[in-house]
C-alpha cells in the first residue's frame, strides 16, 4: 500500500472533520454550544445528495460535474443553516438548555431524513453517480503530488482549506472575529462596550449550521454512491476535534489530521500486509470491529488526557440576558 494512497484516503476523512469542527468553533466562540452538528450534517447531506440525484436524473450538469457539486454544497449548506435557526431560537431566544436542544435536533434530523427519503425517493437510500474526482494529470511530471492533489482529489478539499484560511484570518485580524470571541468569553463586558451580543450569537450559530450542512455532503461525496441517513457519528467526532484543537483553527487542523488518520486506518487496515497476516493467523479475532472502533477510542483517550488543559470559551453554553447587564 503506497504512501500517496494513504494520504489521499486520509484527506477524504480529514476534510469533513475539519469543516464541521470549524462549524462548532463559530458557534462556541459566540457562546452557544452546538451539540446538533450531527443532525445538521445529516440534513445537509440528504438535501445535497437529493439535489444531485435530481439533477443527474434530469441530465443537468452532465459535462460540468464540479459545478453540480458546488450547487449541491450550497443546497446542503442552506439546509444546515435552516436547521441552525431552530437551535438559535431555542438556545438564544428561549434560553433553553443547549445540550438538550442540540440532542433534539440530532434526533429530529435522522427521523426526518428517513421519512423524506421514503416519501421522495421510495427508499431509505438516496443514490447518486460519483463523478466528482478531478481525474487530472495536471502535475503528471510529479506523480506523487498529482495523485494526491489532482488525480484522486476533490474540489471539496480546496474549499475546506479556503474556509480554514478564512477562519484564521477572521479570528486573528477582523473586528467581527474579535467581537464574536468576546461574546463567548465576556458577554456582559461586550454588551457594555456596545456589541450586540444576541446578534453575534445568532450569527455564530447560523455560520455553524451553514458549515455543518456543507460538511455533511463533503463527508458523503468521496466515500459513497448513496446516502442512507447517517454520517457515522462524524458530528460528535468533530466536537472531539474542536476540543482537542483548543478552539483554535490551526490546532483544529492538526487535530482533524490526527483523528482522520485513525479513521483512515479503520477503513484500509486489511490492505496492510502486517494486519492481513494477523487476520490469517487469528481468523476468529474481531480485528474488523476493533479497527472500526479506533477513531472513537482515540477520541476518548485523547480527551481524557487533555481535558484538564482544555479551555472552552468561558460563557459557552450559558444563556445571555441583555437586561441583566
Amino acid at each position: 500500500m503506497s504512501l500517496e494512497f494513504i494520504i489521499a484516503q486520509s484527506l477524504i476523512f480529514i476534510m469533513p472533520l475539519l469543516i464541521v469542527a470549524l462549524a462548532g468553533l463559530y458557534s462556541e466562540k459566540s457562546g452557544t454550544v452546538n451539540i446538533g452538528l450531527e443532525g445538521m450534517m445529516v440534513m445537509g447531506a440528504f438535501a445535497g445528495v437529493l439535489f444531485i440525484n435530481r439533477m443527474q436524473g434530469a441530465g443537468r450538469f452532465a459535462n460540468t460535474p464540479q459545478l453540480l457539486l458546488i450547487f449541491g454544497l450550497l443546497v446542503a449548506a442552506a439546509v444546515g443553516l435552516l436547521l441552525s435557526i431552530l437551535l438559535a431560537f431555542l438556545a438564544i431566544k428561549m434560553k433553553a438548555d443547549q445540550t438538550i436542544g442540540g440532542t433534539a435536533i440530532n434526533l429530529l434530523a435522522v427521523a426526518l431524513v428517513i421519512f423524506l427519503s421514503k416519501a421522495l425517493v421510495g427508499d431509505t437510500r438516496v443514490p447518486f453517480t460519483p463523478v466528482f474526482e478531478f481525474k487530472s494529470s495536471f502535475l503528471s511530471g510529479i506523480p506523487f503530488l498529482n495523485y494526491i492533489l489532482f488525480d484522486k482529489a476533490y474540489l471539496t478539499t480546496y474549499i475546506v482549506f479556503a474556509i480554514l484560511l478564512l477562519t484564521v484570518f477572521i479570528f486573528r485580524s477582523t473586528k467581527f472575529g474579535l467581537r464574536l470571541s468576546a461574546c463567548g468569553e465576556h458577554p456582559q463586558a461586550a454588551q457594555s462596550a456596545g456589541i450586540n451580543v444576541i446578534r453575534y450569537r445568532w450569527i455564530g450559530v447560523l455560520i455553524s449550521g451553514f458549515l455543518a450542512g456543507m460538511g455533511g455532503l463533503i463527508y458523503v461525496i468521496p466515500s459513497s454512491a448513496s446516502f442512507d441517513g447517517t454520517v457515522s457519528g462524524y458530528g460528535f467526532l468533530a466536537l472531539g476535534v474542536l476540543i482537542f484543537g483548543q478552539w483554535k483553527p490551526v490546532k483544529i487542523l492538526w487535530a482533524a489530521i490526527f483523528f482522520g488518520f485513525f479513521k483512515t486506518l479503520s477503513v484500509i487496515f486489511f490492505g496492510i500486509s502486517f494486519i492481513a497476516s494477523l487476520t490469517n493467523m487469528f481468523p476468529n479475532f474481531p480485528f474488523a470491529m476493533i479497527f472500526r472502533m479506533l477513531p472513537f477510542l482515540a477520541t476518548m483517550v485523547v480527551l481524557a488526557i487533555t481535558s484538564k488543559k482544555s479551555r472552552a470559551p468561558k460563557a459557552a453554553g450559558i444563556p445571555f440576558d441583555p437586561l441583566s447587564t
